[in-house]
Order: structure tokens, then C-alpha cells, then sequence
């Protein structure tokens, strides 16, 4: 067998490995990376459970893929997420895997919900939400987690405007809401390893995907990754079934057992984020996210117990 890297596929990743059993939740995971992803898993034997914000367009999609299934999510919209999460809890099952692989990028200033940022609040808090209200499921099948993050910004999280509400920049923001992915799977890998649940943050690469429906064709050219005629002319893109491979890789390989809250790409890990600034962002980023959405699974196993607090005052 090949060694794994960049130019593999995901269905070169899942090559010889049967998920029979298994249960996939993908979300996004009728476009893109997502519809890669999901053809990949399904075709090792795996249930595909795909949330969409459009899910007659999803259902057309993934007409010929087997073991799928389509519910609706709209991951701006808290109240949705919480009732995806309540009728998969209702059917009892347990998840395998979830990847976050739905996202937008350099759109247009836009509000959703209580006037949140639309790419923070989609590609971070909505994963953030449902990942927390699905926690039992997760933990159930000591699960792993992936979320599609992309480069690395330096400029880290605008902690006094995280909705940019002063100065909107697409590019920004965008770059924000992913560097809001990896934290995310840093500090989710912290709560949840004693649980057997790990996590992991994937870069897939350059993708030519519906991603990119909110730039102009003029924007894509200057960037240097079209010509006039549309064809990609940047060397590093790829398609998106070599994109998917990463995130397929991080569900499922056991050479991640054991380890967790990696940031990987090209099939290989990456990065870890361990330093102890880097795990002090992981855990600003999560208490400011259970501040907006008011969804902290974990929230009580961090609270001292009544006897607890009982017992302290007694001897204060």
C-alpha cells in the first residue's frame, strides 16, 4: 500500500477498511468535501447520517449513495441545531464520527441569530452547539470528532469583537471562524479523553468547491487561482475527493489512537497545539462559546457538588 499524503483520495484512505456498524454524522456532507467524505464512508460499509440546510437539494444529491440519510439543520440557527440534536438522541443511537465539514467563507457582512458574525456563527458556534447537545451519543461510542478548519491566521481571536462589528473584513473573519475550529478540537480533546472521545481540526488543502460561491470570478483571477475561462491554474489545488482524504483519515485511522486535538493535513498530523498559551486560548475560546449559546455539556462536571460547596462554607 502507497504511503498516504496529499495527492491521496479519501477513498484511498478508507481502502480495505470496513465500517460496518459504524455511524457517520457529516455536516455540509452533500457539497464538497462533505459529498466526498460522505460517498467515502458509505462505500466502506458506514451509515451516513447527513444534517442540511437544504435537504431536497441534499436528498438529489445524494440520490445514488447508500446507508444516507438527509435531516435538516441550519447551523446559524441555534433552535435548529438543538432539534437535529434531539430527534438523533430520540432514535437512540450512538455516533462513530462527526465531521464538521459545512462552512461559508468571505461572504458579505451578514448577521444571523441574536446579530452574530455569519461565519463565526456557522462554521464555529453551530459546530460548537451541536457537537455539546450530541455529547451523549458521542460518548456512547467513545467517538471522535473533526472539524474542517483551514490555514492558520495569525492574528488569533478578536476577543473584544468577535463579531466584528466595528471594521468587517470577509477575509478576517473567515480566517477567525477557523482558527475558532482548531481551538475547538483542542479543547473539546481536553474535556472529553477521559470519556475515550477524541478530536481533531483538519487544513484539507486548496479546493476548488461551492465553497467559494461568495467571491466573484474577478476576485478568484486576482487571486491567481482561475483563468478567464474559469479553469484552476494555482499547482496546489486539488479535487475535492483529495481534499476529503484528511478528514476521512482523521475519523477513522488508527494511527490516531491514543492521541487527540492534533491539527492535521496531507494525511499526517500537522501540529499540536499543547503550549500552555495555546491551551489557555483552546479554553477562553469554549467558555466564551457556552456563554453565547448557552450550551456547555460539560458544564457540571466542573462544578463542585452541592455536598461540595456545603462542605466549604461549613469550614470557611
Amino acid at each position: 500500500m502507497k504511503a498516504l499524503g496529499i495527492d491521496s483520495t479519501a477513498a484511498e484512505v478508507l481502502a480495505g477498511t470496513d465500517l460496518t456498524g459504524k455511524l457517520a454524522i457529516v455536516t455540509g456532507g452533500y457539497s464538497g468535501l462533505g459529498f466526498a467524505t460522505t460517498r467515502a464512508l458509505a462505500a466502506a460499509g458506514a451509515h451516513v447520517v447527513v444534517p442540511a440546510r437544504r435537504p431536497a437539494t441534499a436528498r438529489r444529491a445524494l440520490a445514488g449513495v447508500d446507508r444516507v440519510e438527509v435531516h435538516e439543520l441550519d447551523l446559524a440557527e441555534l433552535e435548529s441545531v438543538a432539534q437535529l440534536a434531539a430527534w438523533f438522541t430520540s432514535s437512540g443511537r450512538s455516533v462513530d464520527m462527526l465531521i464538521g465539514s459545512a462552512g461559508i467563507m468571505a461572504c458579505r457582512e451578514t448577521r444571523v441569530g441574536p446579530g452574530w458574525e455569519a461565519q463565526f456563527a456557522t462554521n464555529h458556534l453551530g459546530h460548537y452547539a451541536l457537537v455539546n447537545h450530541l455529547w451523549p451519543a458521542i460518548a456512547a461510542a467513545r467517538g471522535r470528532v473533526v472539524v474542517v478548519a483551514s490555514g492558520i491566521s495569525p492574528d488569533g481571536i478578536r476577543w473584544d469583537d468577535v463579531h466584528f462589528r466595528r471594521g468587517y473584513d470577509k477575509w478576517q473573519a473567515y480566517m477567525q471562524s477557523k482558527l475558532a475550529n482548531v481551538l475547538f478540537a483542542v479543547h473539546l480533546d481536553v474535556l472529553g479523553r477521559s470519556a475515550g472521545v477524541r478530536s481533531f481540526s483538519v487544513n484539507p488543502g486548496y479546493v476548488l468547491t461551492p465553497l467559494q460561491r461568495h467571491l466573484t470570478k474577478d476576485e478568484m483571477i486576482e487571486a491567481g487561482w482561475i483563468d478567464e475561462s474559469g479553469r484552476p491554474v494555482l499547482p496546489a489545488f486539488r479535487r475535492a475527493e483529495q481534499g476529503a482524504a484528511t478528514q476521512v483519515w482523521a475519523a477513522t485511522s488508527q494511527q490516531l489512537d491514543g492521541l487527540g486535538g492534533a491539527y492535521c493535513q496531507a494525511c499526517a498530523v500537522a501540529r499540536l497545539f499543547d503550549g500552555d498559551d495555546e491551551l489557555r486560548q483552546a479554553a477562553r475560546l469554549w467558555s466564551l462559546s457556552a456563554e453565547l449559546t448557552e450550551v456547555d455539556a460539560f458544564a457540571a462536571s466542573r462544578q463542585p457538588s452541592a455536598a461540595g460547596r456545603s462542605t466549604a462554607s461549613a469550614s470557611s
